[in-house]
């Protein structure tokens, strides 16, 4: 007789569902949130498991790659399907979220989740701890900003660079506020240099991967942005085509159709906001800053004039992600025009 499991997982414990081919249930118990305490649990002979479902969280990386090391059948699902599918239940509680996991599990009714590979979980965490850290510095330069502005002194336009010595300047010959300015300095100071150290690091990643050498060819997208796109995509054979990567990064129109209602709304911003932010910096880069002319930015700026700039750049990083899974899958590079040559390359602006 075949078997299902359901693994409703918090941060210490899981609870877990076992049901047979019939949907009667077996076993139920709450167990650690690790993955031997999990597979040790389900290691009894007398199962033999068809599929153990677990729902996309911040723990389901981990335990996904552990259960499958010990040889369990794990399929990570979509949350906003276990969530729509779970809602049918009056009473939410972890019990009955395991129970109609492995449910789920049992009539195939989910939506499976692409684990990343430790190569590209690595690499989102280094991107997210950049973004932290570039984020807590630029939220300390603008509540000093606030704080000095409330004694009538203005910052103004001033660079990360010489903030610093901005700062000192309008300050000196206060010492009360000096005082309660400069540990908000020395702070901001420290943000800085890690975050300095860690966009390095990105970049030297970047520079040293041929994939994102390759993608790097294209105008606008530079080292954060090509580092940024292989982490999320991580392994372009999962997609049927290239143009399905638009509608997983949440690029592409909803469509909400009834009866004779057929209206066509925005962007469904469904997926990675991370790298939908960075294609949309890229599209910018490329429209604003990009001297070099090339089909693409041809193409963008027919697509403004008819729709407005705003559109375009969203038309333009839905393509952007299009033409970087093709690059990736083709192993070849951005061709400047239409036709199969290359042109000699160009001083172009500074690219994310």
């Amino acid at each position: 007789m075949k078997y299902y499991a359901g693994l409703d997982v918090s941060v210490k414990e899981t609870s877990v569902c076992i049901v047979d081919e019939k949907g009667k249930i077996c076993r139920e118990r709450k167990v650690v949130s690790h993955p031997d305490d999990l597979a040790s649990f389900l290691s009894d002979p007398q199962w033999h498991f068809e599929r153990v479902g677990l729902e996309a969280g911040p723990l389901s990386q981990w335990l996904y790659e552990g259960l499958a090391k010990a040889g369990f059948p794990a399929i990570c699902i979509e949350t906003r399907h276990t969530k729509a599918f779970l809602k049918a239940q009056p009473n939410k509680t972890d019990r009955n979220d395991a129970r109609g996991i492995a449910q789920m599990m049992r009539v195939h009714l989910f939506k499976p989740v692409h684990v990343k590979t430790l190569t590209s979980q690595k690499r989102r965490a280094l991107l997210t701890a950049r973004a932290l850290l570039q984020g807590k510095a630029i939220a300390i330069e603008n509540d000093i900003r606030g704080l000095l502005r409330n004694f009538g002194l203005k910052v103004g336009m001033v660079g990360a660079v010489k903030f610093e010595d901005r700062i000192r300047e309008l300050i000196e010959g206060v010492p009360d506020l000096a005082e309660i300015v400069k540990p908000l300095l020395a702070a901001r100071r420290k943000l800085r240099e890690e975050f300095e150290r860690l966009d390095h690091k990105v970049r030297e990643e970047a520079r040293i991967d041929p994939v994102c050498q390759r993608l790097m060819t294209v105008p606008g997208v530079g080292p954060i942005v090509s580092l940024a796109y292989a982490a999320t995509i991580d392994i372009p054979a999962r997609f049927r085509s290239s143009r399905a990567v638009g509608a997983v990064l949440g690029l592409t129109p909803i469509l909400n159709q009834s009866g004779e209602s057929n209206r066509i709304g925005h962007v469904s911003r469904c997926g990675d906001g991370m790298l939908r932010t960075l294609l949309y910096e890229a599209a910018q880069t490329l429209l604003t800053r990009v001297a070099r002319w090339s089909w693409l930015k041809a193409w963008a700026m027919n697509v403004a004039k008819r729709r407005g700039a705003r559109k375009a750049v969203v038309a333009l990083a839905r393509r952007l992600a299009v033409i970087l899974h093709r690059i990736w899958s083709d192993e070849t590079e951005f061709r400047w025009t239409r036709e199969a040559t290359t042109g000699h390359d160009h001083r172009q602006a500074p690219v994310l």
